[in-house]
């Protein structure tokens, strides 16, 4: 077979060239380096990230990558996935929405690990971060697995396989394996994000992001893997269920995906931003919570499905629950009037007072916001006041989104919330200029320092 789906991803990966990037792909994924370093060393000390930081700590390597924060050179895959943790955990990195949600800019920690350890200059890594998004956003689009019970991250191991394969300078025949033995053994369960959520919900991309690297490890080596991967009689679209359709068509032009990604303005699951932002709309009015009696969110199925359905999402034991629910993170926002790490706190959302209120949030589907997804990412708040008032606020296109974007100025801002208290404002400072200067250094070897 050879125009299966595997040989088109192959051949657009090895002919993609930095000068086939418009100025504002490039720009943009500065943006998104920007913004997934911020959210990586804000989440530096937490505890996924600390438990895969120790165990990748007693792995070198002779051409090793950066485990972030540190000086150590750990295996590429490895340093994959302890900086994919961090990238992800906050759930505060990028989003596109699709028929398959997703998280593209958790391809990075793959791109700058396989960057790092073949010495590649800065256009070569932002060239690979632009075909990693491409490619993930192209598969969401094609069809949703989730639906079939498949966590979106198994669409990232073909991603940061690509990625990395064009950052070793594979060439088409070895991408094709790389991508092979990604899909084979790539297949993500969906139950990390079902019911009461564990620390794996913040990383399992990055477990995808080490299998990436990994298969493109492989395959530069020699090792072939099976194939039709895709097609197969045992391949992708018949184990998970899916058609894939025409998508490998769709890799002809310019990367361009990118563009249609949204930043999170908030540190929590996307389909609540736009609740959050009309919630802290209606805080400014109500005051103080204790008025409040009730709290309708009205919502698309998309959000109803994934964080505001079961009934985990009411009483959240964990972190990682707290900050896919729907009602906990809208009621948070009435009661303390923002959304910080803070409110992800045990003390926060263990509150009796924090339980009792969420007793009186009732999420609905609502038929108009469904038909609008995913153009439109939208929530409804509507509070009842105890003297009989009813206050609402809908939102469609919550601050960040591809149609709302944040200023440059606003990302900065995001970036030294997050690191100035971790390394200091002038440090901070550094790291923003060596990435806007990215297409212009010969390495990220001094990149990957300035974040020690």
């Amino acid at each position: 077979m050879k125009t299966t789906l595997a040989h088109q991803l192959a051949d657009y990966a090895c002919a993609l060239r930095f000068e086939d990037l418009s100025d504002k792909v490039v720009h943009e994924v500065k943006r998104r380096l920007i913004d997934s370093l911020g959210v990586a060393l804000g989440a530096w000390k937490e505890e996924p990230c600390a438990i895969a930081r120790k165990i990748v700590l007693d792995l070198s390597a002779k051409h090793g990558s950066t485990i972030i924060g540190t000086n150590h050179k750990a295996p590429p895959d490895w340093a994959a996935f302890a900086n994919g943790c961090c990238i992800r955990y906050f759930d505060y990195n990028d989003t596109y929405l699709s028929k398959e949600p997703a998280h593209p800019s958790d391809n990075i920690s793959a791109a700058l690990a396989a960057a790092e350890s073949v010495g590649a200059n800065g256009r070569e890594l932002i060239t690979a971060i632009a075909l990693a998004y491409e490619v993930q956003c192209r598969l969401c689009d094609a069809a949703s697995i989730r639906a079939r019970g498949w966590d979106h991250v198994t669409y990232g191991a073909f991603s940061t396989a690509l990625a990395s394969a064009r950052l070793m300078q594979l060439d088409p025949a070895k991408t094709r394996h790389a991508v092979n033995i990604a899909g084979v053994a790539g297949a993500a369960m969906r139950q990390a994000r079902a019911g009461e959520l564990s620390h794996w919900k913040g990383v399992a991309f990055a477990n995808a992001a080490r299998h990436g690297v990994y298969s493109a490890l492989l395959a530069r080596a020699g090792m072939t893997g099976p194939a039709p991967i895709f097609e197969g009689q045992m391949g992708f679209e018949k184990q998970l269920g899916v058609s894939l359709g025409n998508v490998g068509e769709k890799f002809k032009g310019a990367p361009e995906m990118i563009l249609k990604t949204s930043i999170k303005f908030w540190p929590a699951e996307y389909h609540s931003q736009s609740a959050i932002e009309a919630a802290l709309f209606l805080r400014k009015e109500v005051g103080d919570a204790s008025k409040i009696k009730r709290v309708v969110i009205e919502s698309h199925d998309a959000a109803v499905d994934i964080i505001g359905s079961e009934p985990e999402k009411w009483k959240p034991k964990t972190r990682e629950t707290a900050d896919h629910s729907l009602p906990y993170i809208t009621a948070i926002a009435l009661i303390d009037g923002e959304i910080t790490d803070k409110q992800f706190e045990p003390r926060r959302f263990k509150d009796p007072e924090v339980l009792k209120f969420l007793k009186n949030v009732k999420v609905e589907r609502n038929t108009e916001l469904s038909d609008m997804y995913p153009d439109a990412v939208a929530n409804i708040v509507h509070v009842e006041l105890a003297d009989g008032r009813r206050l609402t606020k809908r939102v469609d296109y919550p601050l960040g989104h591809a149609k709302n974007p944040l200023k440059d100025s606003q990302v900065e801002d995001k970036f030294f919330a997050l690191v100035e208290p971790v390394l200091g404002r002038g440090r901070a400072k550094k790291i923003i200029e060596i990435v806007w200067k990215l297409d212009q250094t010969e390495s990220v070897d001094e990149l990957m320092r300035a974040l020690k």
